[in-house]
């Protein structure tokens, strides 16, 4: 199983040409435990989640997707809200609505003691940033660091973050425990202003991380290795409904393909990932984010569909 360890909340994503917004299930972790689920690798997920109307849709709507909610806790607290605009031509913005929420609440004493079939776990987004909750979620990665694959992606949400130089001493400190790393290059500028991306992801792959992805919007996405590097074009001909959830979808996708190239078993057989290999796992991701992307809001792909696109 792959654990998703983070945030589940609601996002009200804007209804087209109305003063008026719709509820969905979200957050940049839950919407990667989904992906999963809908392509068919087995993924759980972590989190505290309220007990309130919200908190139920977003129970039944992991299990409607095949997630494993046996680490889910329940609080009788409020759902975190987040409120979406898609402006033309950028990047899905957020207004978030999260004090004293279910999510955010998570103690380092509730953490769970995990079995040997749970053979990575993903981490990433303002589960990292917002405490109590973001000191336990580390304590996790960092007991864990080691043991199993360690997924990280930090999907910056600037209007949460006070401190940039902090936030990054941060992340900088997560690298250090994980073994895949996802970034937007959206959220690599906003780390790193003015610095080449590939000067920090040579650093990033001697500190020990195995795998890091940097994604580029319509430009696709270019995969780093020990071994080598590679790069994918987004496919062409999409309609493109929105990009929320693009990024949760593309990795959600390169964790399912790792899994199911046994890629995920051991460090060792991550480590060993070729570069064709690569080149066809980042194609598999694309794919998967461009039919997200073809839809409204956070709508990753079925196993099903992936299938039809290869016919």
């Amino acid at each position: 199983m792959i654990l998703c360890c983070g945030e589940a909340l609601i996002d009200f994503v804007p209804l087209p040409g109305q003063r008026a917004y719709q509820p969905c299930p979200g957050g940049s972790v839950y919407n990667i435990a989904v992906g999963l689920g809908r392509l068919e690798a087995p993924v759980g997920f972590f989190c505290k989640i309220a007990t309130d109307y919200f908190g139920d849709m977003l129970v039944d709507y992991l299990v409607e997707n095949g997630v494993n909610t046996t680490y889910c806790l329940r609080q009788n607290s409020p759902t975190t809200l987040a409120f979406v605009s898609l402006p033309d031509g950028d990047e899905p913005r957020y207004m978030f609505y999260a004090n004293d929420t279910a999510d955010r609440l998570l103690a380092e004493s509730e953490l769970p003691d995990l079995p040997e079939a749970i053979q990575a776990l993903h981490f990433g987004s303002i589960s990292l940033v917002m405490e109590p909750g973001a000191a336990a979620l580390t304590a996790l990665m960092a007991r864990e660091s080691g043991r199993r694959i360690i997924s990280l992606d930090p999907n910056v949400r600037p209007g949460l973050i006070a401190d940039r130089v902090a936030y990054r001493q941060k992340f900088e400190s997560w690298v250090q425990l994980v073994d895949i790393v996802r970034l937007s290059q959206v959220d690599f500028d906003f780390l790193y202003p003015g610095v080449e991306p590939e000067q920090m992801i040579g650093r990033w792959l001697e500190m020990g991380v195995s795998l890091c992805i940097l994604t580029l919007g319509e430009k696709g996405a270019v995969g780093y290795t020990a071994l080598g590097e590679t790069a994918v074009t987004s496919p062409p001909a999409i309609t493109i409904a929105d990009t929320v959830g693009a990024g949760d979808t593309f990795l959600a996708a390169v964790l399912a393909y790792l899994h199911q190239t046994s890629k995920l078993q051991h460090k060792e057989q991550l480590r060993s990932l070729k570069v064709d290999e690569l080149q066809h796992c980042l194609d598999y991701a694309s794919r998967a984010a461009a039919i997200n992307c073809s839809r409204p809001g956070a709508n990753p792909p079925y196993k099903h569909e992936m299938e039809q696109t290869y016919e």
